[in-house]
């Protein structure tokens, strides 16, 4: 009979009682039979946070994820990033090596090209992400690589970045894909959503939104009253948790 190891899992994030992941990966430590592996929520309100969770847990932690808000602000903290992780300039991933350090990854872009990629056509060149967060850089990556422009849109102009009050009719028909990053919309706040002028999405555009939970938020359901092929954040969740669960194991 083999000896069963004891191994710690976690969620690093604010207010993340609704989290996916605990559910998922307990859902799995279950039906593969990891009898001893556990998955827990690290919520913490700062990130200042973080050292003591690691001086007082690092013996038993294999692997964490990330969540809104701490993908950017976490980065100080780790040893190491890999490479993909360093161009996107955030982490949802960490693993915690046999030699005691701390590595970061990114597996945000890799689900979400995966969730993505069977819903392109060829009209499909141009996108616009709503939010220039963490998760949004994922997002721009996975955009690059499909070889899809893409421009940002924010409160704050930045570097490659619209207003919310300068989309337009022909920013929709320039953009024919439109990406919700930002957490607006998420349960509880359900009936939330990004201030985009709906009534000029049509059936050409996909509106993909990073969120779950509720499955269709409002920003899916007004664009798909306009006709847009929608989706939401859950299949590419389930493909960022499988490829950091093939990291920890790596």
């Amino acid at each position: 009979m083999q000896d069963i190891i004891k191994k710690r899992f976690g969620l690093l994030g604010r207010n993340i009682s609704y989290s996916f992941s605990k559910g998922y990966f307990t859902d799995k430590f279950r039906e593969d039979n990891y009898k001893e592996y556990t998955y827990e929520n690290f919520d913490i309100q700062n990130i200042a946070e973080f050292e003591d969770i690691i001086r007082n847990n690092h013996q038993e932690l294999e692997g964490m994820n990330v969540t809104i808000p701490y993908k950017e602000a976490v980065m100080p903290f780790l040893d190491k990033l890999s490479k993909k992780a360093a161009l996107i300039g955030a982490v949802n991933t960490i693993k915690f090596t046999k030699k005691g350090k701390l590595k970061g990854y990114n597996t945000d872009y890799y689900g979400f090209k995966k969730a993505l990629k069977p819903l392109l056509q060829k009209h499909h060149k141009k996108a616009l992400i709503l939010g220039t967060g963490g998760a949004s850089k994922g997002i721009a990556f996975a955009l690059d690589e499909l070889q899809i422009k893409y421009t940002f849109v924010s409160r704050n102009g930045k570097e490659n970045t619209i207003s919310y009050e300068e989309i337009n009719a022909a920013t929709f028909e320039e953009n024919q894909i439109v990406i919700n990053s930002t957490p607006v919309g998420t349960s509880p706040d359900n009936e939330a959503y990004p201030l985009i002028p709906y009534e000029y999405f049509t059936e050409k555009h996909i509106a993909f939104d990073l969120i779950y939970n509720p499955a269709e938020t409002q920003f899916l359901r007004k664009a798909k009253e306009k006709g847009a092929q929608i989706k939401n954040g859950y299949e590419m969740l389930v493909f960022q948790a499988d490829k950091a669960w093939k990291i920890w194991n790596e």
